[in-house]
C-alpha cells in the first residue's frame, strides 16, 4: 500500500521547474510598490507556480505533438548542471532585489532597506509554490477522472477536450460562485453585523443639527464606525474662520450607514430627508460623495474642500459595503454601483426641481472604488439639459469605464499616466507635480478632474499585461515609477495584482494614498472658489502638511 502511494506521486516536471525559476527571478524585479519580505515571498511563490504551469504545459504539448526529445537536455549530468546554475541565478536575483526595491523606496522618499530577509523570503515563496502546485495537481486529477468517464461514450480526443473543459468549469464555478461571490457576501454581512456592535467611544453629537444627533433622522448606532467618524470629524466653523481670518459656516456632513435602511433606495431617501432637515440645499455647494468599499470617506479630500469653500458646503455619503476596495475590484467591480446610482438619482431629482439661482452647485466625488461607482452613478446624456457642475475622482480604479475610455482616446503625445483629453474643456488629469490648470484651454459648464498617481496600482492594474506591455510603461515614465520596472508576460500582471493589495501602505502622496495639497489643487480646478490668491492657497497647503505630519 505504501509503495503504491509513493509511486502515485508524480515527479516534478523539469521544464516546469525551469520556468518556475524564471518566474521567481523575474518576480524579484521592481514594480510600482515597495514590498516587504513577506509580500515578496508570496509574490515569488505565485510567479514560480505560474511559471511551473507554463513549463509543464509546454512539456505536455511537446510530447503530445510527438516531437523527439534530446538526450543532451534530458541527461542526468545536464540536469545537475541546470540545478546548480539555477540556484546561482536565483541567488543573484535575490541579492539584487534589495537594490531594486530601494529604487522604488527612493522615489517615495522612504529610507532604504539594508536587506529583504532572503531566508524568510525563500521560505515563504516555497510554501506558496508547493500549495499552488498541489492545487494544480488536484485540477489535473480532475481532468483525468473526467476523461476516464467520458471516454467510455465518446471518442478519445473529444473526451480529453470535454474533460478539460468540464474541470475548468467546475473550478471556475467553485472560485467564482463559492469563494468569490458567496464568500464576498458572507464576509460583507458579517462585517456589517460586527460594525453595528463596535463601540469606538465616539460620542453622539450634542449639536441637534448634526447627523446622528437626538434630532437626526439617522440613528447614531446605525451609522457604523466609518459613518460616526465622518459626521463628527472635520474642521469646525471656528477653525475655518480662524484660518481665514473671516466669518465661515459650519460644514454639513450627512452619512447614512448600511444598517440605516434595508435597501439602497430607502437609504437614499433617508439621506435626502436628512439633507433637507439640516438645510443643505441652502448652501452654496453640495457634494455627493461615494465612499470606498469599507464605507470610509477620505478626510484629506473633505477637510480641504471645506476650507476652500469657507464651510458653505454640504456633503452626503451613503455606505454600501464593508469590504476593502481592492477585494471588491478584483472579484466584483460593480459592487456598490446600484447604491451610488440610487443616491445620485435621489439627490439630483430633488436638486433639479429647485430654481437654478436658488440652489447649491452640485459636485460628485469618490476615491478608489468610490470613484468607480461615482462615475457609474450618472449618465452624462441623462443630465445634459441640467448638468451638475463637476466631479473630482481620485485614484480611479482600472475598471472605471469613463476613465478607461478617456485614457484610451487621449490626445496623441500625452502619456497614459497623465493624459490630455480633447480641448480640456470638460475632463482633465492631475498628479503630484501637475495640476489641472491648462492656460491654453477654458473650462466648459462641467469640470471633471481625475487625480491620479503614476505609482497607483489600483489605477494602473491591467489584466492585458498578461500578454502585452501597458501603454503607461512605454516612453517617459511617471515621476514616481522606478526606471528599473520592466514588463514581463504574466509576471507583471501578478506584480500589479500584489501591488494593488498593498497600495495603501505607501507614504502619503504616492501609491493609493492621496495627499491634501494635491486635493487642494484639484478642488480649486473643479470648484473655482472665490477669494483665494495663490499665496493663500500655498498657506492652506502648508497648514494641511503640518496637520498630516502631526497625525
Amino acid at each position: 500500500m505504501r509503495h503504491s502511494t509513493i509511486a502515485s506521486v508524480r515527479p516534478l516536471s523539469w521544464p516546469g521547474l525551469f520556468f518556475a525559476l524564471v518566474g521567481l527571478c523575474l518576480s524579484l524585479t521592481p514594480s510600482l510598490m515597495p514590498r516587504s519580505w513577506f509580500v515578496q515571498g508570496a509574490l515569488s511563490g505565485t510567479c514560480a507556480a505560474a511559471g511551473y504551469c507554463c513549463g509543464a504545459f509546454l512539456q505536455w504539448l511537446w510530447l503530445y505533438l510527438e516531437i523527439p526529445s534530446f538526450r543532451l537536455i534530458t541527461g542526468r549530468l545536464a540536469r545537475s548542471v541546470a540545478v546548480i546554475a539555477g540556484v546561482l541565478i536565483a541567488a543573484f536575483f535575490v541579492w539584487q532585489s534589495s537594490s531594486w526595491q530601494n529604487s522604488v523606496r527612493a522615489l517615495m522618499q522612504l529610507a532604504p532597506n539594508a536587506t529583504i530577509e532572503p531566508f524568510l523570503l525563500v521560505l515563504t515563496a516555497a510554501f506558496v509554490f508547493i500549495l499552488l502546485v498541489a492545487i494544480g495537481r488536484l485540477f489535473r486529477r480532475m481532468v483525468l477522472a473526467s476523461y476516464a468517464r467520458t471516454s467510455r461514450f465518446i471518442p478519445r480526443r473529444l473526451a480529453a477536450v470535454a474533460g478539460t473543459l468540464l474541470s475548468i468549469l467546475v473550478f471556475w464555478a467553485i472560485a467564482e460562485g463559492l469563494l468569490f461571490h458567496v464568500a464576498l457576501r458572507l464576509v460583507d454581512s458579517s462585517f456589517q453585523e460586527a460594525d453595528a456592535l463596535i463601540d469606538d467611544d465616539t460620542p453622539m453629537p450634542g449639536d441637534q443639527g448634526k447627523t446622528g444627533s437626538a434630532a437626526s433622522l439617522v440613528n447614531w448606532e446605525e451609522l457604523g464606525r466609518q459613518g460616526r467618524h465622518f459626521v463628527t470629524s472635520g474642521p469646525t466653523r471656528d477653525q475655518i474662520g480662524t484660518f481665514l481670518q473671516s466669518p465661515a459656516k459650519e460644514p454639513i456632513r450627512v452619512y447614512v450607514g448600511l444598517n440605516s435602511a434595508d435597501s439602497p433606495e430607502a437609504r437614499a431617501s433617508l439621506a435626502l430627508a436628512e439633507l433637507k432637515r439640516q438645510g443643505a440645499f441652502e448652501r452654496a455647494f453640495l457634494i455627493v460623495v461615494v465612499p470606498t468599499g469599507t464605507g470610509w470617506v477620505d478626510p484629506e479630500a473633505m477637510d480641504t474642500v471645506e476650507y476652500l469653500l469657507r464651510g458653505d458646503v454640504a456633503e452626503v455619503a451613503m455606505q454600501y459595503s464593508y469590504l476593502s476596495s481592492w477585494l471588491s475590484l478584483m472579484v466584483e467591480p460593480e459592487y456598490g454601483s446600484d447604491a451610488a446610482r440610487a443616491l445620485f438619482n435621489e439627490i439630483y431629482g430633488y436638486w433639479r426641481t429647485l430654481p437654478r439661482d436658488h440652489r447649491p452647485k452640485l459636485y460628485l466625488h469618490g476615491l478608489s472604488l468610490g470613484a468607480l461607482n461615482s462615475q457609474s452613478s450618472v449618465n452624462l446624456y441623462d443630465v445634459f439639459a441640467d448638468p451638475f457642475q463637476g466631479a473630482l475622482w481620485s485614484g480611479p480604479p482600472f475598471a472605471s469605464s469613463t476613465w478607461a475610455h478617456v485614457t484610451a482616446n487621449r490626445n496623441p503625445g500625452s502619456p497614459a499616466w497623465l493624459p490630455q483629453f480633447r480641448d480640456g474643456s470638460m475632463i482633465r488629469f492631475a498628479n503630484q507635480q501637475t495640476t489641472a490648470d491648462r492656460p491654453d484651454a477654458a473650462w466648459g459648464p462641467v469640470r471633471i478632474v481625475f487625480l491620479q498617481y503614476a505609482s497607483d496600482p489600483v489605477t494602473f492594474f491591467d489584466w492585458r499585461a498578461l500578454y502585452r506591455e501597458p501603454d503607461w510603461m512605454k516612453g517617459e515614465r511617471g515621476p514616481d515609477v522606478s526606471p528599473y520596472f520592466r514588463w514581463f508576460p504574466i509576471v507583471t500582471t501578478l506584480q500589479l495584482g500584489f501591488d494593488a493589495m498593498i497600495a495603501t501602505t505607501s507614504p502619503m502622496g504616492y501609491g493609493h494614498v492621496y495627499a491634501p495639497q494635491h486635493y487642494i489643487d484639484a478642488w480649486v480646478a473643479v470648484t473655482d472658489p472665490a477669494g483665494w490668491s495663490p499665496e493663500e492657497i500655498e498657506r492652506l497647503k502648508v497648514h494641511f502638511e503640518r496637520v498630516s505630519v502631526a497625525k
